[in-house]
């Protein structure tokens, strides 16, 4: 019998009551933990205080230039995705910052950092190149 691999998020209720669970494929699921690792806080998770990213931590941060913010941002998620990823090899962490106008109402236009991550790598199980890609608005995170 194969791993299975449940999406996210994961519907508890369904669980303890013995129901049918949404499944999802490899990829799928390496994909779902990147974007669980993306948007979680270091500490956030009482178990292991080192899951997370360094998102949070400059979510409201508009002293730090764009590039210390994107280096910063980049070697965090490497170093996250590296140790709790297990599933990907050649990891490749790519980030880009920059500015967007979000519209509203008329007087309501906003301006508002977004982060545009790639991650690259190769999934050990299966050889097969890896890609994922996401984006996050900071200050405060939305996505």
């Amino acid at each position: 019998m194969g791993i299975k691999y449940y999406t996210l998020p994961l519907i508890t209720k369904k669980l303890i009551n013995r129901k049918p669970i949404s499944l999802c494929n490899l990829t799928q699921s390496i994909s779902h933990y990147i974007h669980l690792v993306n948007t979680s806080y270091f500490g956030e998770c009482t178990f292991d205080e080192s899951f997370g990213c360094s998102v949070w931590l400059v979510d409201f941060d508009n002293l730090k230039s764009t590039n210390r913010l994107k280096d910063f941002i980049q070697e965090s998620l490497y170093e996250s995705l590296l140790k709790h990823e297990r599933r990907l090899t050649e990891l490749r962490v790519n980030v880009k910052i920059k500015q967007e106008e979000l519209f509203g109402t008329e007087r309501q236009n906003r301006i508002k950092k977004r982060i545009d991550i790639r991650i690259k790598g190769k999934v050990k199980k299966t050889s097969e190149d890896f890609s994922y890609v996401e984006y996050f608005y900071i200050g405060p995170l939305s996505y």
